[in-house]
């Protein structure tokens, strides 16, 4: 798939929303405190569209003060003038950019048994927005913003029967495997629900145990695939999306690829490469990413596995890299990121 993209025209899309079960202590490094979470998204894609945040200070940072990967997907879509399109499909706090609203709401605990009101309605709106973003450029990057997105991930991918336990990653250096399993089993135990029993349910999925990125994102991709080749942006929370895709509509397949980081394949605390080739046959493309020789402890920390992925950044890397024929390399984005973080962040 790489060959027929270099220098063709992508479109980024970054799909948000939130849900409550990012705020179970100890799910998300989105925020230091988990009410925050509800500002990650909204403040990413300003990020990404203004160069800075308007709907919190500063910019979105881990509780050690590690910087939002949005910085990497902003430097890198500003490096390859790539533009970028936000698609909300569920917020509580709405961006002080330009967005297309796909009417979804903000997810409930996963643990309520009870996730999403109108996942399907979702999912086809999304699915006619895909279509027609297809006809306007040479291939999509679809990326996401959603704190506590592995876990739902991995409710997900256990109610449509795939082994996913111990699979999915997480932004902390310190996968908490245990957390994320104990609320996925509760959430399916409220649902009343086997491991499995929505293997060819995607809808009742997502509706019961999922999160509203994850109906959105399979939306787009389904409308979009069937045209252009589209690359889904992402980390682990992509085998969900995936999965939906899969029981789905699974003829698009052939035109998708999952685009994640080094960070991301590397991860010894995950599997990604396992979980997506248990699902489809896509292939999981990574971007060579490489921060050891940076200047700022906050950008030497991906190398330690803190955040890894997210917005996209991933995606955007590697679609910056196609789209100049090679000019951008990391080394060359390193550079444009570090800039970036000086700027927003400081020189701590």
């Amino acid at each position: 798939m790489l060959d027929q993209l270099a220098g063709k025209k992508p479109l980024f899309t970054c799909v948000i929303g939130v849900t409550e079960t990012a705020k179970i202590p100890g799910i998300s490094a989105a925020g230091e405190n988990p009410e925050i979470t509800d500002y990650t998204p909204p403040a990413d894609v300003e990020l990404l569209q203004l160069g800075k945040c308007k709907c919190i200070p500063g910019v979105p940072v881990t509780p050690d003060g590690i910087p939002t990967p949005a910085l990497i997907t902003m430097s890198a879509l500003k490096l390859a003038d790539i533009a970028t399109l936000v698609v909300s499909a569920g917020l509580k706090i709405k961006p002080y950019v330009p967005f297309v609203e796909l009417g979804g709401c903000p997810g409930r605990d996963i643990r309520t048994g009870r996730a999403l009101d109108n996942a399907e309605e979702v999912m086809n709106r999304a699915r006619i927005g895909g279509e027609n973003l297809s006809k306007t450029v040479d291939y999509l990057v679809i990326g996401e913003s959603i704190p506590g997105g592995t876990t739902t991930a991995l409710s997900v991918l256990l109610a449509m029967g795939v082994d996913a336990k111990g699979k999915v990653s997480s932004s902390m250096p310190l996968n908490p495997h245990e957390l994320k399993i104990k609320t996925a089993e509760e959430a399916l135990k409220a649902a009343g629900i086997k491991a499995g029993e929505f293997a060819h349910d995607p809808i009742k999925a997502v509706s019961t145990v999922g999160d509203p990125m994850q109906p959105a994102l399979a939306g787009l991709v389904i409308g979009a695939a069937k045209n252009v080749p589209v690359i889904m942006a992402g980390g682990t929370q992509m085998a969900a999306v995936l999965a939906v895709v899969n029981a789905s509509n699974p003829d698009v397949l052939d035109n998708v690829a999952v685009g994640t980081t080094r960070w991301i394949v590397d991860d010894k605390t995950a599997d990604i490469t396992g979980l997506i080739a248990e699902i489809a046959d896509v292939p999981v493309l990574a971007a060579d990413l490489d921060f050891s020789d940076s200047t700022f402890d906050g950008l030497k920390a991906y190398e330690a596995g803190v955040v890894k992925e997210g917005v996209g950044c991933g995606g955007a890397s590697m679609s910056a890299m196609l789209k100049s024929n090679g000019k951008i390399t990391k080394d060359v984005l390193l550079k444009e990121i570090e800039n970036n973080y000086k700027q927003l962040v400081g020189s701590t």
